[in-house]
């Protein structure tokens, strides 16, 4: 955590892409754990993904073209299935012999879910089973309902870092300075929380929503919500009214081990929203932009390789994503179940 990369943590699903980017028929791009990945949808609308690399000559198979049912490389012709096996070399005369099955380009395990489509990156290509056998579900919404609102920004920093301000429950006064975000944000309130371990991490356990937060009005009375933080990188707010509910997911999706994709996600039970959906996509990019311009500023100084400072009780959730994450390689190493070191607590702090 005190320098400019993370390590990176397998045997997980990480969030690749919206459903909706990937067209029948087109292929999309994207790297995830510096890993190059080409994602495509099929003819019967499932989506696959595959190491964007040729094999012959290492060109990206997203510049070919896809039928729906093999990628064609742009370079030579070579075909390859959803598999990543190669099916056709065009240049093989008769009598030309090459061994198919030895030519594959690696394919990960790829699942598309309320609307996203998730990569499993395994540790030692072992197929996802147990709690991790599906990608993670979001709670309130049903499997074939696809979010209302997304936002990516790319952050100029580690998934630890990215994590820390993800989870920073002090830093809104300084960083998001929005009028339209929180009226008196510089008159500092004391705070206290009750935290509880949960799957893979934590959460604030679920509680009232002051009636001063006006923007929750639109969900009814008795507004309540519930935040986790579980591994790889995933904050799920659970928000719920008499009337209406909401979910909201920022997923932490590592480029590279310093550099990182932050997707903002949002699911709403209000119809009515769509009218208001290109104003709402405007403000949730100002608010991650400005997420984005402090680390990127932060940088500035990991580069001199300080040793950054941890404080109670503002930083603890920071600490507990360490500790998570150190027990799961610890887990990994010692081949054994991953168990959760984390005890109840309540924080208090100054915001």
């Amino acid at each position: 955590m005190q320098g400019l990369k993370a390590e990176l943590l397998r045997g997980f699903w990480y969030m690749a892409m919206p459903g909706a980017d990937v067209r029948p028929g087109k292929l999309s791009h994207v790297m995830v754990m510096g890993e190059p990945l080409v994602i495509g949808r099929a003819k019967d609308n499932s989506v696959f993904a595959l190491r964007d690399i040729c094999p012959h000559r290492a060109i990206p198979l997203h510049y070919g073209k896809f039928d729906g049912e093999t990628i064609e490389c742009c370079y030579h012709g070579w075909r390859f299935n959803q598999q990543g096996a190669c099916v056709a070399i065009p240049s093989l005369r008769e009598g030309q012999r090459a061994d198919l099955s030895k030519i594959t380009t690696p394919a990960f395990p790829c699942r598309e879910r309320q609307g996203l489509i998730w990569v499993y990156f395994a540790r030692d290509g072992e197929a996802p089973s147990g709690a991790e056998a599906e990608p993670p579900a979001m709670p309130i919404f049903a499997d074939d309902v696809a979010p209302q609102l997304h936002c990516m920004l790319p952050f100029s920093c580690s998934t630890d870092h990215a994590a820390f301000g993800l989870m920073d429950p002090t830093h809104a006064a300084y960083v998001h300075t929005s009028w339209w975000f929180k009226r008196n944000a510089r008159k500092l309130r004391p705070k206290e929380k009750q935290f509880e371990p949960a799957e893979l991490g934590w959460k604030m356990v679920r509680h009232q929503i002051p009636p001063q937060n006006l923007a929750y009005k639109i969900l009814g009375r008795n507004v309540s919500t519930e935040i986790s933080y579980r591994l790889p990188g995933l904050r799920i707010e659970e928000v719920r009214g008499d009337r209406h509910q909401v979910v909201g997911l920022t997923a932490i999706t590592p480029v590279t081990d310093e550099q990182t994709a932050v997707h903002q996600i949002f699911w709403l039970s209000p119809k009515w929203v769509a009218p208001f959906k290109p104003l709402m996509r405007h403000l949730m990019r100002v608010f991650l932009d400005q997420d984005r311009v402090v680390v990127q500023r932060q940088r500035e100084g990991l580069m001199t390789s300080p040793k950054v400072m941890l404080i109670n009780d503002a930083d603890t959730q920071a600490r507990w994503w360490m500790r998570v994450k150190d027990e799961w390689e610890a887990a990994a190493r010692d081949k054994r179940p991953f168990v959760n070191p984390l005890k109840p607590m309540t924080l208090r702090w100054m915001s």
